[in-house]
């Protein structure tokens, strides 16, 4: 009796931890389908962004810097703040690693936003600050400010930096995203129309104006992606964890109608043997 007890509680406590996680389950749904309309809108400004450069750049291609040689090299790695997410912050710092080993001969900094990363990174010597992560898409805006401010500092310290993103951008893995100095993609030595734009600012200038909208949009962006993806990883590992409890549950209730059963032919045996007394 008191074993089959022992197995109804702790079935009854794999149902409770069960709601919960499908309950989790259900609310980073729900973030993935915000994101996903944030996400269309966000990432019609970074191309509008990109075809303006494009048309200066096309005819002012010497405005934009491009010898990095002397430039300090910045990762900014986006992990998450929080856990369920299966391999997504490991697989982050393993590609970080990669990138260490690879370029080896370069001194790298690398900063690390969400508390589930800086714990596989903590004792790195190259890591120059952690940040909280974003946990739902409200809290993007407050990230995005702090990491600014943050490369800020790393610029009044080090000079020039040539920041680079790595995050999850899709299902396959991580993507490593160059920020600054921004716009190389677009430099592609064609000019996009016959006549230069008319502008009412310097090349540079106007460039310099851009590159802060740029980077402010692409952040944005970047963030609302990893996000989605954060989300999308928890949905997945969360389904397969109460795909276990269910298994295990119902294999728990399969052992409880076993016990049940010997209880109910020990109870009859004991009935029997009583009526055969004399």
């Amino acid at each position: 009796m008191s074993k089959r007890r022992d197995l109804e509680k702790h079935r009854h406590g794999l149902a409770e931890i069960r709601n919960i996680m499908n309950s989790m389950k259900t609310l980073a749904y729900l973030e993935t389908r915000k994101l996903s309309r944030y996400l269309g809108a966000q990432q019609a400004v970074v191309e509008h962004l990109e075809n303006v450069a494009e048309d200066i750049l096309g005819f002012y291609p010497e405005i934009l810097p491009t010898d990095t040689a002397e430039m300090a090299s910045v990762y900014v790695v986006i992990g998450t703040e929080r856990g369920f997410c299966g391999d997504f912050n490991y697989t982050l710092a393993k590609q970080y690693e990669t990138i260490r080993l690879e370029n080896a001969s370069s001194k790298s900094m690398v900063i690390a936003i969400g508390h589930k990363l800086h714990v596989l990174l903590e004792g790195d010597d190259s890591l120059a600050a952690c940040i909280a992560g974003a946990s739902v898409a409200e809290e993007v805006t407050s990230l995005l400010k702090e990491v600014i401010s943050t490369l800020t500092d790393l610029h009044n310290t080090r000079g020039l930096l040539e920041v680079y993103c790595l995050y999850h951008g899709n299902l396959e893995g991580v993507v490593i995203q160059r920020l600054l100095p921004p716009f190389q993609q677009v430099v592609t030595g064609k000019r996009p129309y016959r006549h230069p734009p008319i502008l009412n600012l310097s090349p540079q200038k106007l460039l310099f104006s851009l590159m802060d909208q740029y980077l402010f949009a692409l952040l944005n962006d970047i963030f609302f992606t990893s996000l989605l993806m954060e989300n999308q990883h928890r949905v997945s590992h969360l389904e397969g964890a109460v795909k276990r409890l269910d298994d295990e549950a119902e294999e728990l209730a399969r052992k409880c109608n076993m016990l049940r059963q010997e209880e109910l032919i020990e109870e009859i045996e004991v009935i029997l043997l009583s009526s055969a007394l004399p």
